[in-house]
């Protein structure tokens, strides 16, 4: 049988131990920051660890841009996006483990990729003939019939029949309809 002082002694090096562990952990957390700036160099930002923005700088000549904000959040994301790679730099007490993983794949999962720059969406029109893709052969073909007119309504439904009255000696256990009649 062990001694219970020495069992005692042990789990209380290995808290101990634990706990430091976990303090350098929060700290190498802590520290992981990203820089990001945008692509003529006149907007920089940099985020913390929780993808918080902690700096910004903006150059004299965006400053009237009227695209500014819509930029500094664009610039913002990209640096987001990069806290998972910075992570598994920048804390290596955790490297290779489920931990790191779960992490990295939350911080992917919370800040996705930007949008690719240049990127315009599509039009917001009405589909015509024009639009459609037709191939060579149908070109030459007759054009298709005129569609037909819509079909007239359905008669109405017949009226339901009138349900029986319950008597008092009947169980009144599904009064709100007929469940198993």
């Amino acid at each position: 049988m062990s001694n219970p002082e020495q069992l005692f002694a042990d789990f209380e090096a290995k808290l101990a131990d634990a706990q430091r562990k976990a303090n350098q952990m929060r700290t190498e957390i802590e520290s992981v920051s990203v820089s990001e700036r945008s692509k003529d160099g006149q907007i920089s930002v940099r985020v913390n660890h929780a993808g918080n923005l902690v700096g910004l700088e903006i150059g004299p000549s965006v400053r009237d841009n009227p695209a500014l904000a819509q930029e500094i959040l664009r610039v913002v994301q990209s640096a987001q996006s990069k806290l998972a790679g910075a992570m598994q730099t920048g804390v290596p007490s955790i490297a290779g483990t489920e931990t790191m993983n779960e992490l990295v794949n939350q911080l992917h999962n919370e800040y996705p990729e930007p949008e690719p720059t240049g990127f315009v969406e599509g039009g917001h029109r009405e589909a015509d003939e024009d639009d459609r893709f037709v191939a060579e052969e149908e070109l030459d073909a007759t054009p298709p019939p005129a569609p037909k007119p819509p079909a007239p309504p359905a008669p109405p439904a017949p009226p339901r029949a009138a349900r029986r009255q319950q008597t008092d000696h009947e169980d009144d256990y599904f009064t709100g309809g007929d469940f198993l009649r």
